[in-house]
C-alpha cells in the first residue's frame, strides 16, 4: 500500500555532525507519524516494514512502547502544536477499536495537537467491519486511507492482496455509512497481465465510490521483496504511459486535480500530513522502523532520526536509546537536496520564500540547478514561485539529478 508518509530511509548508521549551521528563524510545521508493522500476510511488491502477525498481534504492550518511544522524543518538541498524526503500516485495521482508542487518547494526553488536526489510518479492505468504522470514527480519527489497489479479482490475486472486488467496494461503502467525510482509495496501474480497459474500469469505479482522495501509482519491482526475486510479467513501457495518462483524464474530468506525481483530491482535500512531507516540514516518527526529521532553532540543525525495524527488537528496547537505529545532522547540501526532492513532487511548486522557511538556508544555495533546470525547460522560476513544468513532471528523475549534492 502506498503511503508517502513512510519516509525514505535518508539516515545513515551511527549520528554524525551536521557539516554547516542553518539559520531558522522559525520551524516548519510538525506531525506526526506512527508505524504499526504487522498484516495478515506479506504482499509480494511490498517493501515497506511489515511482519505477518502470525502468532497474534501484541497490541496492548506495542501501545505501550509507542508512548515510551514518544515520551523520550518529547524534550526535543516542547512546545511545539502538531498539526496531523497518520497511523501506517503494515496494515494498523488489524488493532482493534480498544487498542486504537488508548492510542488516540494517549496522543492528545501527551501532545499538543491542534484542534483541527488531521488524523489518518490506513486500512486495508480485508480487515474492515462496519462496527469499527464507526467506533474508529467515534474516536476522533477523521481520514481513512483504504489499500484497495485494484478492483479486479484476478488482478489482485496475482499481486497477493487477501480480498477480493466485493470487500474492496464494500469498504468504500462502510467508510461513508460510518461518517467519514474524507478519505483515500489506493490504486496501482502496470500489474502483472492488466489491460488498458481494466485500468480505466479500476478508475471508473473507484470515482463512482466518491472518495475525496484517490492515489493512483505504478506499481514498481522493489528491492527486498519477492517480485523483485521473482518477477511477474508486467506491462510494457508504452501500455503503462497509456495506462496513467487516460487514468489521468478520467480524474481530472471526475474533478480529482492531480496536485502530486500520484495523488490526486477534491477541492481541499490534500492530504494534509503527505503535504508537510512534500513541503519538507518536521515530523516525529514512533514505532518499529518509522524515521523522523526535527529541526531547532537552537542548536540550527536538522536530524534524521529511524527506529529499529523488527517489532521484536523494538518492543524490547523502546524504554532505552537502543530503540534508535540511525541517526544523521543533515549538512545544507544534504537538505538542499532533499527539500528538493520532495518539492518538485508538488504540480503547483512551491512559493521560493518557503526553502528558506523550511530548510533554514537562503535560495542561493540551489541557484546553480535551477538557472540549469530552467535552461532545461524543467522549471518555471519567477518571484512568486517555483514549479516543475510537464517536461519536468515527465522526467523527475532528470530534474531531481540537477540537485544532487
Amino acid at each position: 500500500m502506498l503511503h508517502i508518509c513512510r519516509q525514505a530511509d535518508y539516515a545513515t548508521a551511527g549520528p554524525a555532525p551536521a557539516q554547516n549551521m542553518f539559520n531558522f528563524t522559525s520551524l516548519p510545521p510538525l506531525t506526526l507519524y506512527l508505524h504499526i508493522p504487522w498484516c495478515v500476510r506479506k504482499c509480494p511488491y511490498c517493501d515497506f516494514n511489515s511482519h505477518e502477525g502470525k502468532n497474534g498481534v501484541p497490541e496492548r504492550a506495542y501501545v505501550t512502547a509507542l508512548f515510551t518511544d514518544l515520551e523520550q522524543e518529547l524534550p526535543e518538541i516542547w512546545g511545539r502544536q502538531v498539526h496531523s498524526v497518520f497511523i501506517g503500516g503494515g496494515t494498523p485495521s488489524l488493532f482493534s477499536a480498544e487498542a486504537l482508542d488508548e492510542l488516540i487518547s494517549g496522543l492528545r494526553a501527551r501532545l499538543n495537537l491542534a484542534a483541527n488536526a488531521e488524523i489518518t489510518l490506513e486500512a486495508n479492505p480485508g480487515t474492515v467491519e462496519a462496527d469499527k468504522f464507526r467506533e474508529l470514527h467515534a474516536l476522533g480519527i477523521n481520514r481513512l486511507s483504504i489499500g484497495v489497489q485494484s478492483f479486479n479479482d484476478d488482478a489482485l490475486q496475482r499481486i497477493g492482496r487477501i480480498h477480493g472486488h466485493r470487500e474492496a467496494i464494500r469498504a468504500a461503502e462502510l467508510a461513508h455509512d460510518a461518517g467519514f467525510d474524507n478519505f483515500n482509495l489506493d490504486l496501482m496501474f502496470g500489474l502483472p497481465q492488466q489491460t488498458l480497459a481494466q485500468a480505466l474500469e479500476d478508475i471508473d469505479t473507484a470515482i463512482a465510490l466518491e472518495p475525496t482522495h484517490v492515489s493512483h501509482y505504478q506499481l514498481t519491482l522493489e528491492p527486498n521483496t519477492l517480485f523483485h526475486h521473482q518477477p511477474p510479467v508486467l506491462p510494457g513501457d508504452e501500455l503503462r504511459w497509456q495506462m496513467q495518462e487516460r487514468c489521468q483524464e478520467k480524474l481530472a474530468e471526475a474533478g480529482y486535480a492531480q496536485y502530486e506525481v500520484s495523488a490526486y483530491a477534491r477541492a481541499n482535500r490534500q492530504c494534509r500530513h503527505n503535504l508537510n512531507y512534500w513541503q519538507f516540514g518536521d515530523y516525529l516518527g514512533i514505532g518499529a522502523g518509522a524515521h523522523g526529521k526535527i529541526s531547532n532553532t537552537q542548536s540550527q540543525t536538522i536530524l534524521r532520526r529511524a527506529k529499529l525495524r523488527h517489532p521484536d527488537e523494538y518492543l524490547a528496547r523502546a524504554d532505552s536509546p537502543a530503540r534508535i537505529s540511525s541517526e544523521q545532522a543533515l549538512s545544507q547540501q544534504d537538505a538542499g537536496f532533499e527539500f528538493m526532492l520532495n518539492a518538485l513532487r508538488l504540480v503547483d511548486g512551491f512559493p521560493p520564500h518557503l526553502f528558506s522557511d523550511h530548510s533554514g538556508l537562503p535560495i542561493s544555495v540551489i541557484e546553480e540547478p535551477l538557472r540549469r533546470a530552467e535552461e532545461l525547460e524543467l522549471v518555471e522560476w519567477t518571484i512568486q514561485l517555483i514549479k516543475p513544468t510537464e517536461k519536468g513532471r515527465n522526467h523527475l528523475n532528470d530534474l531531481l539529478q540537477l540537485f544532487l549534492p
